[in-house]
C-alpha cells in the first residue's frame, strides 16, 4: 500500500534553508488571488491529521505551522476572505473563491498560543521556509475516511519520512501548554 500523506512532502521533506527571510501565501485562485506576506520564517511545521486544517485535493494531513501574528499582513484580495467556523477556537480565514485556507488566528488572550498564527507553509511563492519535523492528530485521520487497519502503514511512512506520529501535538508544544497553564493558576 502506497501512503499518500500530503503532496509537498510525499517524495521526501526538504529541509528549510536555515535563513528564510519570509515570503508571500498565495491562494490557489487564477483571478485576483489572496496574497498575505510573512515576515521571517514558521516555526513548529508540521503534518497535521485534524478534520479542521485545510488539505488540498487528495492529501491526508495538511501542513501547518505557525507565525508571530505581527509577521502576517494580508497584502491583496483580502475582501475574499471570510472565517470557515466562527466557533472554532481557530478562526480560519480562507478564500471564498477557491477554498484555500490563508490563515488561522486564535482571539482567546488566554489560549496559549495566542498571538500565533497558523500557515500553510506550501502556499509559500518561496522556498526555504522550516521543513515540518512531526505528525500530530494521527489517528484523527481515521475521522476523515482513513481505515483503522491502515494506521501501521500510515504512521510507518510517517517514520519514513522523519515526521515522529504524535496523536496530540509534539512534547515540546504540550510542554508549553501545560506552562501556560499552571502559570495562569498560579496567578
Amino acid at each position: 500500500m502506497t501512503v499518500h500523506i500530503h503532496p509537498s512532502i510525499d517524495n521526501g521533506v526538504q529541509k528549510g534553508s536555515g535563513n528564510f527571510a519570509g515570503g508571500t501565501l498565495v491562494c490557489k485562485c487564477t483571478d485576483r488571488p489572496v496574497k498575505v506576506a510573512i515576515k521571517g520564517d514558521v516555526a513548529h511545521n508540521h503534518a497535521c491529521g485534524c478534520t479542521k486544517c485545510w488539505k488540498p485535493e487528495g492529501a491526508m494531513f495538511s501542513v501547518v505551522a505557525v507565525v508571530p501574528r505581527q509577521n502576517l499582513t494580508v497584502l491583496e484580495n483580502g475582501d475574499k476572505l471570510q472565517i470557515v467556523d466562527s466557533s472554532a477556537v481557530i478562526q480560519r480565514y480562507a478564500c471564498k473563491d477557491c477554498g484555500t485556507h490563508m490563515y488561522g488566528r486564535i482571539e482567546n488572550k488566554a489560549h496559549p498560543f495566542y498571538g500565533l498564527d497558523f500557515i500553510h507553509p506550501e502556499l509559500f511563492q518561496e522556498s526555504g521556509s522550516a521543513a515540518p519535523g512531526f505528525a500530530a492528530f494521527v489517528s484523527s485521520v481515521i475521522e476523515s475516511g482513513a481505515k483503522p487497519e491502515e494506521m501501521p502503514a500510515i504512521r510507518g511512512r510517517l517514520k519514513e519520512l522523519g515526521l515522529e506520529p504524535y496523536d496530540c501535538l509534539s512534547p515540546a508544544l504540550m510542554d508549553a501548554i501545560a506552562t501556560h497553564v499552571a502559570k495562569s493558576k498560579a496567578a
